[in-house]
């Protein structure tokens, strides 16, 4: 597998680069997220303006008509400058669930609102082995009532639309398309570790909604699902990349500034052999994430996915969660204050790693499927 990136690639990595040190520097991601925190319109609707929000949605929806390699470095430089945007849960989660359900009238129509950037949406994805769904939805005539709480959804406060699962009184799982302003459906926003991302809490008391709002449901949900988590988790470890790689530019950049016995702290071997390290860190996960990505573009097996996915999300975090704390340790005394960056780094590290389920839990999914394959 070749995971030199051509000519097409490398012009998305040098503009995103260039555009996002424009637009989301420090002081602007400090302004972004302060409280309520996590949110910079304007950050996104330049996003939209590039054509990003439908990076990966066909041609057909008004995306660029791209893969999840496109998406993955798009991901790494947004994660580089902790864009305060809704990217992520719109495009990497919601975007790639609705591609698969695009021959529907409702759920092209919101790809394409997507794919524009006219309207941001969150998918409440159901915990992972989730035993008692908090939500559900019952027959009402020729539509359904919705009613129920799903936690901790990701830019959920600032979402249009929203996709929300529940169980259907025949036991099966159904998908539903809500507008943000539906009566009867309340968003809380929760404050979290990572100032820079929005998440909240959502309730549905009895809210009438028609049959075609239901986009999805039964076993083909279920697959939907978990391919979706599958996606989002490869383009989630693209973002760790861009967090570790700028943790430990933060680093060289400030080592080679910082003075001791006139000279260089970046001078000193022990210095160097941790920034080396950071290094080694980097450039492995950002191998696992490239590698995943290209086989999730040609259209692998769920089985083969999964173990693509869950190793990358499991390099890209332990790297992250490493450079970040070696950022704050390489900074000395000023490593621990409010007013240099590494913390922040820190933050969306340490949120991102329980972002989808825990690392725990892919690598356990991944040791049920080998061994249930040598039974």
């Amino acid at each position: 597998m070749d995971l030199n990136l051509n000519e097409e690639q490398r012009l998305i990595v040098d503009s995103a680069a260039e555009f996002l040190a424009a637009h989301s520097a420090s002081e602007r991601v400090r302004s972004a997220s302060s409280p309520p925190g996590g949110w910079d319109e304007a950050l996104w609707q330049g996003l939209a303006e590039l054509g990003w929000c439908g990076i990966h949605s066909p041609e057909a929806q008004g995306g660029l008509g791209l893969g999840l390699v496109e998406l993955a470095l798009l991901q790494e430089q947004l994660g580089r400058r902790l864009a305060c945007v809704p990217y992520f849960d719109g495009v990497a989660l919601a975007a790639t669930a609705l591609r698969a359900l695009a021959d529907q009238p409702a759920a092209d129509a919101a790809l394409q609102s997507l794919a524009s950037g006219e309207q941001c949406f969150a998918l409440a994805l159901p915990e992972p082995d989730a035993a008692a769904p908090s939500a559900q939805a019952t027959p009402q005539g020729d539509g359904w009532l919705l009613q129920g709480q799903w936690p901790q959804v990701g830019s959920a406060p600032v979402a249009q639309q929203l996709l929300l699962p529940a169980l259907q009184a025949d036991g099966a799982w159904g998908l539903f398309l809500v507008p943000a302003d539906a009566p009867g459906l309340a968003v809380t926003a929760q404050p979290a570790v990572d100032a820079t991302r929005l998440h909240g809490s959502v309730t549905a008391e009895n809210i009438a909604l028609a049959a075609t709002q239901r986009i999805a449901h039964g076993p083909a949900l279920q697959a939907l699902l978990a391919h979706t988590r599958c996606i989002a988790a490869i383009a989630l470890a693209a973002e760790q990349v861009g967090v570790a790689q700028q943790a430990l530019d933060l680093s060289l950049a400030y080592t080679l500034e910082r003075q001791q016995f006139e000279k260089p702290v970046a001078s000193f071997q022990a210095v160097k052999h941790r920034v080396g390290q950071m290094l080694v860190a980097v450039e492995t996960a950002r191998s696992a994430v490239y590698g995943a990505a290209c086989l999730a573009d040609t259209r692998p097996s769920p089985d083969a996915l999964l173990r693509a996915a869950t190793q990358a999300i499991s390099e890209a975090t332990e790297a992250a969660l490493y450079c970040t704390r070696e950022a704050i340790q390489l900074h000395g005394g000023v490593g621990f204050t409010w007013e240099y960056d590494p913390h922040l780094y820190l933050r969306r590290a340490q949120a991102s790693s329980q972002r989808l389920a825990p690392l725990r839990w892919w690598r356990e999914q991944v040791a049920r499927q080998l061994l249930d394959a040598a039974a």
